[in-house]
């Protein structure tokens, strides 16, 4: 067996930590004899950027999969590439943009495995146009506790599918094969405007979304009246290459490290209602008003946040809560209501981004579906977190909505059930590939996944 040795482990948010055995296999032969010797559950981690506890199980083995690096050649017409399930989305970046390719679906930021891709079926700013993570995947191999299988859409097609968004439950991801996003070159053409208020924000997005393969917007929790949910919303598409002529080339433009670090966790506290609401004031005024056919680097477009090595350190030793849930269009009410309930309850968000989501996908725990999606940072701390925070989940589900296994660290498992519709049937291919409940997590115990407490 790989590597191994005892850790405690959290998740980006740093709100919950557990004990347990981490174990880095370097083949499919030692993961399968992983899976059948395993006491106390077994789940696998990526680079730790789910911000709850989907990715620890306290008492048990975390598998890591930084070992399983394999790499093939990308097909320069189809786009297809197979990938270890190691393998970032910033290494794959760093290969595939000098030739012509970009990862078809990206979270905010690239430090996010393909195993992590799928488990979490993530999905980016382009979801109203391309779907999830999983809607680009041709086929996997998946090491079960019943044995290691290859599946598609087409063969097997219910494990296929509880994979995404699945959370690792169904087994441990080994390769995928994807198809990547032809590009011309490695920047962006972006239009920005900025809205005075939440309705102006959406009647925007609505009217022209359609004509942008990505688009996203920052939204002022603090905000209250005529300015509540005043925002800046960015929209744009891969740029031509003739458009960025001079601009230096695609091996200049790929991401980069970070430029700057947060060594420690900061005072508890620093980030406040009164520090984050004048952030949100001077985030505002510095954004256009109105420019068209901005060009930025990949980087900055995609991923701003990489630039900061730790940045969850700022947030101090309690950590914080990432709030992501999505309602219907006809429930798009929501959205105010939950801006008005932070406003109104002096809880703050330093970060609240706004986005649409297409159709969904055939996974019963994938997390997108059509409509509208909120996700919120909220600093652990205030009294009142906790009961608004209750009180968001009931406004949620009684829309029809549901919300993110990957960014939730509280929810409880009454309302799964309301927000997942296809429980049962993913359960149900749990019980198939995993009878004996080898594959658990943290998470999964919490909110009774499995359909046996602490199985």
């Amino acid at each position: 067996m790989g590597e191994q040795h005892r850790s405690s482990v959290a998740g980006w948010g740093n709100t919950a930590r557990a004990n347990q055995t981490i174990v880095t296999p370097t083949s499919e032969a030692e993961i399968e004899q992983l899976l059948t010797t395993a006491s106390g559950g077994v789940i696998a981690r990526g680079l730790g950027r789910s911000y709850g506890d989907p990715a620890q199980v306290a008492g048990g083995i975390v598998l890591s999969n930084a070992a399983l690096q394999e790499f093939g050649p990308i097909d320069r017409t189809s786009g297809l590439v197979t990938l270890g399930s190691g393998v970032s989305i910033d290494t794959l970046l760093s290969v595939a943009i000098p030739h012509g390719f970009f990862v078809p679906v990206t979270p905010g930021t690239r430090q996010v495995t393909i195993g992590g891709a799928i488990a979490s079926d993530i999905h980016g700013k382009n979801h109203h146009i391309d779907g999830s993570f999983m809607n680009h995947v041709l086929s996997l191999d998946l090491a079960t506790p019943t044995g290691l299988v290859h599946v598609s859409a087409t063969q097997d097609p219910d494990l296929f599918w509880a994979t995404a968004g699945g959370m690792g439950l169904t087994g441990i991801i080994v390769r995928a094969t994807i198809k990547l996003l032809k590009i011309d070159s490695a920047y962006v053409s972006v239009d920005t405007t900025r809205h005075n208020n939440l309705d102006d924000v959406m009647a925007a997005m609505i009217e022209g979304d359609h004509r942008y393969r990505y688009s996203v917007a920052w939204v002022d929790c603090m905000t209250s009246g005529a300015r509540l949910g005043r925002g800046v919303l960015t929209r744009g598409d891969h740029a031509p290459a003739d458009l960025v002529q001079g601009r230096g080339s695609a091996d200049e433009a790929i991401p980069t490290k970070p430029r700057l670090s947060v060594p420690f966790d900061a005072p508890s506290g620093l980030l406040n209602r009164l520090s984050i609401t004048a952030f949100n004031e001077a985030w505002f005024r510095r954004a256009p008003k109105n420019k068209i056919g901005g060009i930025e680097r990949i980087s900055t477009f995609f991923h701003p946040l990489d630039g900061v090595a730790n940045w969850n350190r700022l947030y101090g030793q309690r950590g914080f809560v990432q709030y992501q849930f999505v309602v219907p269009d006809d429930e798009a009410e929501t959205i105010r209501l939950a801006i008005e309930r932070l406003s109104t309850s002096k809880v703050p968000s330093f970060l609240a981004v706004l986005k649409r989501f297409g159709p969904g996908n055939l996974s019963p725990m994938s997390f997108p579906t059509p409509g509208w999606t909120l996700a919120l940072d909220l600093p652990v701390g205030p009294s009142a977190l906790p009961q608004v925070l209750d009180e968001l989940d009931d406004l949620v589900a009684a829309a029809g909505g549901r919300i993110y296994f990957a960014k939730d660290s509280r929810m409880s498992p009454s309302s799964v059930a309301k927000m997942y519709p296809g429980l049962e049937a993913f359960r149900t291919v749990l019980d198939r590939v995993d009878p004996e409940g080898v594959m658990v997590s943290d998470l999964a115990r919490r909110l009774n996944l499995r359909g046996t407490p602490h199985a």
